[in-house]
Order: structure tokens, then sequence, then C-alpha cells
């Protein structure tokens, strides 16, 4: 995600310019830590599905499916909520310019209705729209560093030197660093996304490790330098107040170019959506193939191959985010969340090298690695948990919601048979509704697809 929106909620709980820009550095390798781990876990267990398969295959079926659980719930439309209204008040920005954009408004103009449509259509027009969009965030996210950098060249670092860039603004404690680097892990959230298509990689015992060697230092390099361009025009006051930073920062330094700014953020945001809506589904997809959520679910429309029954149950719940919720609240709940899933995974990694050492791993990171991960995780959740204890404690009830919703609808195997007609009954709805089928490599098997749905 576009690290615009963040970085005023980092310098907000970091409380000075030069701990948030640590914050920064040191959130991209806490996700390098992470990347690594996941390394070793996609090639030893080469399942999609990215943290559920793992926590399944490793812990079980009601651990695994707690993590689907707050996925569905809780992270992927909390993400996609808080994207989209990012989308839309970059978008509004330009027409309310000496005000904040109508919430409404922002909220009526969320794109996810589209892109949904879009994904619902066709994988190849989603994976245009990925590939455009990403080369737009970049360009975005170029020409703010590249104008930062003329901006220092000249002379204009102020507020970047030692004296003054450790100056805080309000007391900052342990509690407040551990939130700011909540926020932070919002921007770096998806580096975990090749593993939800781990089947799919061509060769991935090297390219999973090669994408992450990239990847992660570069992201890092790239919103760093973005945050010190920030830096470089705007004074921490002017940041905190910007409700759109990098409209802010057009205005101050693009003169009658500054329109490029929100039009660039835009159409960042608008990549993201596309792209964690097609990751979303997937899972869902995964989830209901493994028999952990509704059998309709699994199924592909029956000439797009596109699976719109879970798309759609992605679109319902990020638009019931989007009316429930506020932006600065919706990024902890799935920070924390995101954390404590990363934290489960990587712990069934040591436990996994414990209960089955002789397991083929192709890729075997040091276990400083995942030591080291824990050791942070550990302390930024519990004092994150400190610092919003309401927030916090409200995702993790959420999350544990999950525990008899799992007994009843898939542990629970007797049941009474009114219970499989109406599952039966709402499969074969949904199905004429979608015209979706299970994904079939048999074409002459023609076994009724609601008899599977009530198995």
């Amino acid at each position: 995600m576009n690290p615009s929106k963040v970085s005023t909620r980092v310098l907000e709980h970091a409380g000075s310019v030069g701990l948030s820009l640590i914050v920064w550095v040191c959130g991209g390798g806490i996700c390098a830590l992470g990347s690594l781990c996941y390394a070793e876990l996609g090639v030893t267990i080469p399942k999609s599905g990215g943290d559920y398969s793992y926590v399944t295959e490793i812990f079980g079926g009601l651990v695994g499916f707690l993590l689907l659980w707050s996925a569905v719930l809780i992270m992927y439309p909390t993400t996609l909520a808080v994207i989209a209204l990012t989308f839309s008040n970059y978008v509004l920005q330009p027409a309310f310019q000496n005000c904040v954009p109508p919430f409404i408004a922002i909220k009526l103009l969320a794109a996810i209705l589209f892109l949904t449509w879009v994904n619902c259509s066709s994988v190849r027009w989603a994976t245009r729209i990925q590939d455009i969009f990403t080369v737009g965030k970049l360009l975005a996210l170029a020409l703010i560093i590249v104008v930062g950098l003329v901006q220092i060249f000249r002379g204009h670092y102020d507020a970047l030197v030692p004296s003054v860039a450790f100056e805080f603004q309000q007391d900052s404690s342990v509690g407040q660093i551990a939130l700011a680097f909540l926020q932070a892990s919002f921007a770096y959230s998806g580096w975990n996304f090749l593993n939800y298509v781990t089947e799919e990689v061509v060769e991935p015992r090297k390219n999973l490790p090669r994408a992450i060697y990239i990847s992660i230092p570069l992201v890092t390099l790239v919103y760093t330098m973005t945050n010190i361009a920030y830096f470089s025009s705007m004074t921490p006051e002017e940041l905190l107040a910007s409700n759109a930073v990098a409209v802010t920062f057009g205005e101050k330094l693009l003169g009658m170019f500054s329109w490029v700014m929100p039009i660039s953020v835009a159409l960042s945001t608008f990549g993201g959506i596309n792209g964690y809506l097609f990751t979303s589904s997937r899972l869902c997809f995964s989830g209901a193939r493994e028999g952990h959520l509704p059998y309709l679910l699994a199924m592909i429309h029956l000439k797009n191959c596109t699976p719109i029954p879970a798309l759609l149950v992605c679109c319902f719940a990020t638009i019931v985010i989007l009316c429930i919720g506020e932006t600065h609240n919706l990024i902890n709940y799935v920070s924390f969340i995101n954390y404590l899933s990363y934290g489960v995974t990587i712990a069934g990694l040591l436990y996994l090298r414990k209960t089955r050492p002789n397991l083929a791993r192709p890729i075997r990171v040091s276990l400083l690695v995942p030591i080291s991960y824990l050791v942070f995780w550990a302390v930024l959740l519990g004092f994150s948990l400190y610092s919003e204890p309401v927030v916090c404690g409200l995702g993790m009830v959420i999350m544990l919601t999950g525990v008899p919703v799992y007994f009843v609808g898939v542990q629970w195997k007797e049941k009474p048979k009114w219970v499989y007609r109406l599952v039966e009954r709402f499969t074969y709805v949904g199905q004429k509704l979608c015209y979706v089928v299970f994904p079939q490599n048999d074409s002459s098997e023609t076994e009724p697809l609601t008899a599977k749905a009530s198995d």
C-alpha cells in the first residue's frame, strides 16, 4: 500500500521525525525476517493459502480456521476498506482544497464495487489492472522521492538535522512506539502474498527467496525515502495537519502540476484494492476447498473461471467495514491481527522443526531468524494491547468467536438432515445466480454439484 496516509499516523505515535524514520527502516527489517521464515514454510509445505495452509498443517483445523475466520472477517475486509477510503479521499481532495471531504462522500466513492465486477468478469482484466496501477504507484513514489532529493540538494533539510529530527513533539512511550510499528506494518502488508500462490510459482525454492531478497529491501528503501522527501518540504506540524500528505506535498513543490499527486496516489490505491480483492478471494476459495467455509465459495464461473461467490463475500464484508469503521482504528485492528497471525505461523515453523526434524526443507533459515522475529512480535503485541486495549482486545474477541463456529459448522459431522438440505438449497441457488461450478479436471465427471455440497 502507498505509505502516504500511514506516514501521518507513524509520526503521530513516534513523536519525532527521527524516530518515525527509524520505525520505517526497522519495520522493513522485521518484514524481511518474517519473509525468510515464510520462504522456508513455503517450500516445506508447498500449498497455496499462506498462513492458513501452514497453520492448519502444523497445529490442526481449529487454529487454521481461527486464522481463516479472522482474515475473512477482519484482515482483508479492513485492509480493503482502508485502501478504498484512501483512494476516495485522494480523488475528492482537489474538490475540497480548503476543507476535509465529507466522510459520506468518501464512502460512496470507494471503488470496491467496480473492481469486484472486474475480478468477477475476467482474471486477465484483473491482472492487467494490477500491472498498470502498480506502475502508477511506483511512478508516484519515484516522483515524490526525486522532488524531495532536489529539495535536500538545495539545502531544505532543516527537519532532518539530527538535533531537530529527535525533538519530540509529544511524550513517546514504548506503547506509542509499538502503535507506530503497527501503523507502519500496514504499509508493508502484503509481503507474504507470494505464499498464497505457492503452487503456481515456478521453481519456488529459487524464486521465493529471490523475490524476498529483492522486494523487501527495495520497498523499505522506497518507503523510507518517501518519508524523507516529505520532511524535506513539510514541517512535522504540517504533515500531521494534512488530510492527504501527497496532495499537500504536491501543492508546495509542483505548482501548476500539483494535480499529478492526487491522481498518482489514487492510481496506486486503486491497484491496491484490486490486488487485495484478488488475494482475499483466493483465501476464501482455499478455505472452502478444505471444508472450513461453505462449498459455494470453492466454485468458479463456468466460462470466466473466476471465484465469483468468494469475491462477492469479500466485497460485502468490506462494505460493512466501510459503514462502521474509522481509518485510524481500522489500521490498528488489521495490523494487530496481522501480527498475531504472523507470530502464530512463525511459531509453527519452530514447532515443526522440533516435531518433524527429518522433514525435507529445501530452504532452512537460522533459528535466530524466527526467534528474533518472535521476540519482537511478543513485545510489540504486548505493548500495543496495553496502549490500545479496546481496539486490540476487540480484535482478539472477534477472532475467538470462530471457536464455536468451528465446532458447530466444521467439527460437528452428525447435523440434522434439515441443515444439509438447507445448505444444499443455498448452494443450488448460489450456483444458479452466479453461474458457478466446482473446478473439475475430469470433464466426464457427472456427480451432481449440490450433492457434493451436502457431503
